[in-house]
């Protein structure tokens, strides 16, 4: 579920607790998370309603003038229309783990968790060329870079978030770049595996 960037501080501010969304099947459930540009927000319900059932004072919670409004911003979509509700409850934690800077065991438990992943692939060992591609790199765009090792963009995008979630690389508004602590991780990489 994605929110318009104009959104983004008002949800940080807990001005927008509402989303409608017309869906096939919600790509949220009630009590679930979803990590958003705006911090990571708790789902509290998640309701398929009529388009009747939207009222002005959801509208507002929902960042828009009124029902009509609401409900004109899903117009062009397929699906059943929901009502979401959530709050948020804080910072994406990724964000402060790109720049924190591992200590020594934490860096062999990081170089581990890479292994782990490598092993349990069936393309072998792809984190570190992974890695040494967005360095090399910072700013490309995902297809290029998977194109250089000869794989699918959409394969590829998912390999770059499993490095995300351990605060490796950064989404750029195009391409990525490795973080801070990525920096360091590909640093010790480079002497452990020499």
């Amino acid at each position: 579920m994605l929110f318009p960037q104009h959104q983004h501080e008002a949800i940080r501010r807990g001005d927008v607790t509402v989303a409608f969304r017309r869906w096939k099947r919600p790509s949220v459930r009630s009590g679930g998370t979803l990590r958003t540009p705006a911090g990571v927000l708790a789902i509290d319900e998640v309701a398929r309603i009529e388009p009747p059932e939207v009222t002005d004072a959801d509208a507002a919670l929902a960042g828009h003038a009124d029902a009509a409004a609401a409900l004109a911003a899903t117009d062009g979509h397929d699906g059943a229309l929901y009502r979401v509700r959530f709050h948020r409850l804080g910072d994406d934690p990724r964000l402060a783990r790109r720049t924190s800077l591992p200590d020594p065991a934490e860096l062999d438990r990081i170089a581990a968790e890479l292994g782990r992943i490598d092993a349990r692939s069936r393309r072998g060992a792809w984190t570190r060329p992974v890695l040494e591609l967005i360095e090399a790199n910072p700013g490309r765009r995902a297809p290029e870079l998977a194109a250089l090792l000869g794989r699918e963009t959409q394969p590829f995008k998912r390999d770059v978030r499993r490095l995300k979630e351990l605060g490796l690389t950064v989404s750029l508004p195009v391409g990525y770049e490795l973080s801070p602590r990525g920096h360091v991780v590909l640093a010790h990489l480079r002497t452990y595996e020499n």
